[in-house]
């Protein structure tokens, strides 16, 4: 039964660079795009907030496999970066997609954390006369941040599972090397064996994400001197039973 596990691990090993690359850089996409995008939508001018709205709500409703298939044809036509040239080219457009669409998600977390911090802190900074610049950045997304950290994890999990959607625009990834090896009739009887293993992959993949997010939400707590959302909803249901 386990004969071939050599075979399989190696397969799926050789698209592990390939899948980090694409959830890591998705997820550095989606921050700057969360962050851009949701304070854009709490801008005052309209010429700000229409355009980050268009972007926001297009690409939260539209589906992913056809916003990377769009972007992939796209690209290939009016740009001239044609996929079938370099595993490069399908794994940036991989990435971009993304970025941008888990940004769409990532921008309403952003919006609504802001919008969560208690308006005494926001009459506060204005009575120390800071611009809206520093309220932002000194005041309110400081204390935001501790409130958006779990809900970025989330969406940063689902990012790491929709990176198997990049095998289909043929980025060597995980997902690809194991439909790879379905492809083989020797293999055919092992495919729970393959797919259990990519799994695995997936799964540690996503713990290690959340640890390093919970750790975050721990330095940012301390750093605005908060208890962490999570252990303070946990201490309020202990204390309502």
């Amino acid at each position: 039964m386990f004969d071939n596990f050599d075979i399989y691990l190696d397969r799926i090993l050789l698209g592990l660079p390939a899948t980090l690359w694409a959830v890591f850089g998705g997820i550095g996409l989606t921050i700057v795009l969360s962050f851009a995008a949701g304070i854009g939508l709490l801008s005052p001018r309209r010429w700000v907030r229409i355009p980050v709205r268009v972007y926001v709500e297009g690409f939260r409703g539209s589906s992913e496999i056809v916003q990377l298939f769009f972007f992939a044809v796209a690209l290939s036509i009016f740009l001239g970066i044609p996929l079938a040239a370099t595993p490069l080219n399908a794994l940036m457009i991989g990435i971009m997609v993304l970025g941008l669409n888990h940004g769409s998600y990532g921008a309403e977390i952003v919006r609504g954390a802001v919008q969560s911090v208690p308006r005494a802190q926001h009459e506060g900074a204005v009575a120390l006369n800071f611009s809206p610049a520093q309220r932002m950045w000194r005041v309110l997304l400081p204390q935001a941040v501790v409130e958006m950290l779990p809900s970025l994890n989330n969406l940063f999990i689902q990012l790491v599972k929709g990176s198997a959607l990049l095998s289909l625009i043929a980025v060597p990834e995980m997902t690809k090397k194991a439909d790879e090896l379905r492809a083989i009739p020797a293999f055919a009887q092992d495919l729970w064996m393959i797919y259990l293993t990519l799994l695995v992959f997936y799964f540690v993949i996503s713990v290690g994400i959340t640890w390093i997010m919970r750790l975050l939400e721990t330095l940012a707590a301390a750093r605005v001197g908060r208890p962490i959302p999570s252990r303070e909803k946990a201490l309020a249901r202990g204390g309502a039973a």
